[in-house]
C-alpha cells in the first residue's frame, strides 16, 4: 500500500468504510472500523477567510459514541519521515487512547491484544493528518503504533491512564503473524523504517501469547 492511497485499512488491507455503522452526534461523526469499539472520528469545520475552527472533544458527544473515558493526560511526540513507533501498550495499567495529528500525515495502526475478543489479533490502520483532522479512538487492550509519512509531523494523544515507568510492553512492527501492510518504505527514504533501539527488539506476536500462556 503506497503512502496516502487508502485512508483506512484493517488486517486484510480491505477497506470497509462503506459497511460499517456511523453514528453523529453534535459536530462529531463516529465510524465504525471491523473492530469492536475501535472508531475513526471526523468532526466538521468551520471555515471562513479568517481561517477555521473545529471540537476535537465533547465528552457527551464522545459518551453517546461510547467513549466515555476520562482523559488523564495529554501527549505530544514529533517525528521526521520515515520514523515508525511502536508497537505500544502498558502492560499492568493498559490505556485508551485519542489519537491525531496537528502537523504533517502518518499511518496509524491499532492490534487487538484482547484474549476474548473475535478479532483478537487483527489490526486496523487509518492515515491521520494535519488536512484530514481525523482522529482515532484506540481502547485498552490494543498495541498502537504509527508510521511518518511527511516530512515533519506532530502526533497529539489523550491518554486515560497516566504513563507508568517501567510498565511498557511491545511487539514487533513487521512481526508475520500480525502482518501489518505498511505503507512502502523505500518511498520514505533509504533510512526507513527509523526505529528506536527499545523498537528494535519486541517480542514477536507468538512469543507474546506464549508468554502470557495463550499459546
Amino acid at each position: 500500500m503506497r503512502p496516502g492511497e487508502h485512508d483506512r485499512a484493517r488486517g486484510d488491507a480491505v477497506d470497509l468504510a462503506s459497511v460499517h455503522r456511523a453514528f453523529t452526534s453534535g459536530n462529531f461523526t463516529f465510524q465504525e472500523t471491523s473492530i469492536p469499539g475501535l472508531l475513526v472520528i471526523d468532526s466538521k469545520v468551520f471555515a471562513d477567510e479568517r481561517g477555521s475552527f473545529r471540537e476535537t472533544y465533547k465528552r457527551p458527544d464522545f459518551a453517546r459514541a461510547g467513549i466515555d473515558c476520562e482523559f488523564v493526560q495529554l501527549n505530544q511526540s514529533s517525528s521526521v519521515r520515515g520514523v515508525l513507533r511502536g508497537m505500544h501498550f502498558q502492560i499492568d495499567h493498559p490505556q485508551a487512547k485519542l489519537v491525531r495529528v496537528v502537523e504533517g500525515e502518518v499511518f496509524d495502526v491499532a492490534v487487538d491484544l484482547r484474549p476474548a475478543s473475535p478479532t483478537f489479533g487483527r489490526w486496523e490502520g487509518v492515515v491521520l493528518s494535519e488536512e484530514n483532522g481525523r482522529q482515532f479512538f484506540v481502547p485498552r487492550g490494543f498495541a498502537h503504533g504509527f508510521l511518518t509519512l511527511s516530512e515533519h509531523a506532530t502526533f497529539v494523544y489523550q491518554c486515560d491512564d497516566i504513563y507508568h515507568p517501567g510498565d511498557e510492553g511491545g511487539i514487533s512492527w513487521d512481526d508475520a503473524d500480525l502482518a501489518i501492510a505498511w505503507p512502502s518504505m523505500r518511498e520514505l527514504g533509504p533510512e526507513a523504517p527509523i526505529l528506536s533501539e527499545k523498537d528494535r527488539h519486541h517480542l514477536s506476536f507468538r512469543a507474546w501469547k506464549s508468554a502470557r500462556g495463550l499459546e
